[in-house]
């Protein structure tokens, strides 16, 4: 299976468990990974026959901006969900990072990735 990656796409937002965090928000970053067959778009050559991914970042970012939720599994899983609504597309990984996440010690990145397939 061929594979579209969207990596690094940072979007604010209010995400977490404790007031602070959804009252003062901070940057989220998202990486995905689709699988998703690309021939028929390579032989055609037109962005209608694969995944845009200016308009799959719109959607991301929409997510992640939107509703806040308590835990980064929850917002993992919504971003999937989201993504796999192109039934092109048969599988996706979806690794949120939370950088700046509530934590005593020095730390690179705190992340969750959910890995889900459609079901076709």
């Amino acid at each position: 299976m061929d594979r579209i990656a969207l990596r690094g796409l940072t979007v604010f937002g209010r995400h977490g468990v404790f007031d602070h965090e959804r009252r003062d928000g901070q940057d989220f970053v998202v990486d995905l990974v689709l699988s998703v067959p690309l021939e028929h778009a390579a032989r055609t050559d037109d962005v209608a026959d694969t995944v845009h991914y200016g308009e799959l970042a719109d959607a991301v970012a929409g997510i992640v901006a939107g509703e806040p939720v308590n835990l980064l599994e929850t917002l993992a899983d919504s971003v999937a969900t989201e993504v796999l609504r192109d039934t092109r597309i048969a599988a996706v990984d979806v690794t949120i990072h939370k950088p700046h996440a509530p934590i005593e010690w020095r730390f690179s990145d705190v992340s969750v990735t959910v890995s889900r397939k459609n079901g076709r």
